[in-house]
């Protein structure tokens, strides 16, 4: 179950990286970025990502009950 939930945390990581990522592309210059928004959205994302992958699982990972 270790393994499940570490994975589980890196898949996280990456998607609240990446959603960061989209959200400050949306802005014209640097300095137009929402902040509260890139990390709304992106807590947001983990907390989703987490969720899901305990709901349906992922291939990377053992399955929660194993």
């Amino acid at each position: 179950m270790r393994e499940f939930f570490k994975a589980a945390l890196v898949r996280a990581v990456y998607t609240v990286a990446e959603t960061a990522i989209g959200v400050i592309g949306t802005s014209a210059i640097l300095s137009e970025v929402d902040w509260k928004m890139v990390l709304s959205a992106s807590a947001l994302a983990g907390i989703v990502s987490i969720l899901k992958s305990i709901a349906v699982g992922m291939p990377e990972a053992p399955k929660v009950n194993e």
